[in-house]
């Protein structure tokens, strides 16, 4: 792989996600430089639908890119395709065809109605992330942890959907299903207006329960994994759980406040988790002990 592709997957990813950045920047080389193109063509993927005046490429050329991946050239992220799926035998091209898919709901389905909705486009966008990164974390394919990583992403997407209602909400898109809504007598009206109150509280942490019961499933197989990929996925998922407890502390302010775990903050719960998982010396990559 060229040295300076692979620098362009790193410094996106540095950029979009010091989270994901931090957390997964101390597996072994090869492991990480999977990481890195993934998320490279995440990025990628994400920025054509929501950042479409400044993206390199539509959705519909990314994808018309993807199917001829052996042909297509004018950007780094081909190249380090080509060398992520050869060198990573296991690795599917359903998941970034459904992120794609999921990717183009945004275009057309701006107001959900379900949960059953709403976990569909979960799994769209960020359950196949973990289908994506577990053939490049392990070796093997297990099942019971290809559905936890599957889990763990869907859960990360409701705290990401939490954390930009705001945001979303300016772009004319409403996560939050009605029915969610409908139950605790809150409107879109409400939302529009950025109303704050007990039943706004009570939604959110409605909604960020079943968040909790996929980052649960999610967790519940690190110690199958070689011993950094499992360190990295604890992270991964401690960072993003951190967000919402900023969330909470910001008063529940998710329309004029960007929820932002401080460093330091961070700096505890990398401590934590490393403490939970035992010394990492610098060459180890066998199974993960809890």
């Amino acid at each position: 792989m060229n040295e300076q592709i692979m620098q362009q997957c790193e410094e996106t990813m540095r950029r979009g996600s010091s989270s994901f950045y931090h957390a997964f920047r101390d597996l072994p080389e090869r492991r990480r430089h999977a990481v890195y193109v993934i998320y490279a063509f995440c990025r990628l993927i994400d920025d054509s639908v929501d950042e479409p005046e400044t993206s390199p490429f539509t959705i519909h050329e990314l994808k018309e890119r993807f199917l001829n991946l052996e042909k297509a050239e004018g950007h780094f992220i081909w190249p380090a395709l080509r060398w992520l799926f050869a060198s990573f035998p296991n690795l599917n091209r359903h998941p970034f065809l459904n992120q794609m898919d999921g990717q183009l709901s945004d275009l057309t389905l701006l107001r959900y109605e379900t949960m059953g909705q709403l976990e569909h486009y979960c799994y769209l966008v960020a359950g196949t992330v973990g289908e994506m990164l577990l053939p490049v974390l392990r070796d093997d394919l297990h099942v019971e942890a290809a559905e936890a990583g599957i889990a763990l992403g869907k859960g990360m997407q409701i705290v990401n959907i939490i954390r930009d209602v705001g945001e979303d909400l300016r772009r004319g898109r409403r996560y939050i299903p009605a029915e969610l809504m409908r139950r605790h007598g809150y409107t879109d009206e409400d939302l529009d207006n950025g109303v704050i109150d007990a039943r706004f509280v009570a939604m959110i942490d409605e909604l960020h329960s079943q968040a909790a019961k996929w980052f649960a499933k999610g967790l519940s197989n690190l110690e199958t994994y070689p011993k950094r990929s499992g360190l990295a996925v604890a992270l991964a998922a401690a960072f993003y759980g951190a967000i919402f407890d900023q969330v909470r502390r910001n008063g529940y302010d998710v329309f004029n406040r960007r929820a932002i775990v401080p460093d330091e903050e961070k700096g505890v719960l990398l401590m934590n988790v490393m403490t939970a998982f035992g010394a990492i010396d610098g060459t180890a990559d066998s199974a993960a002990v809890s």
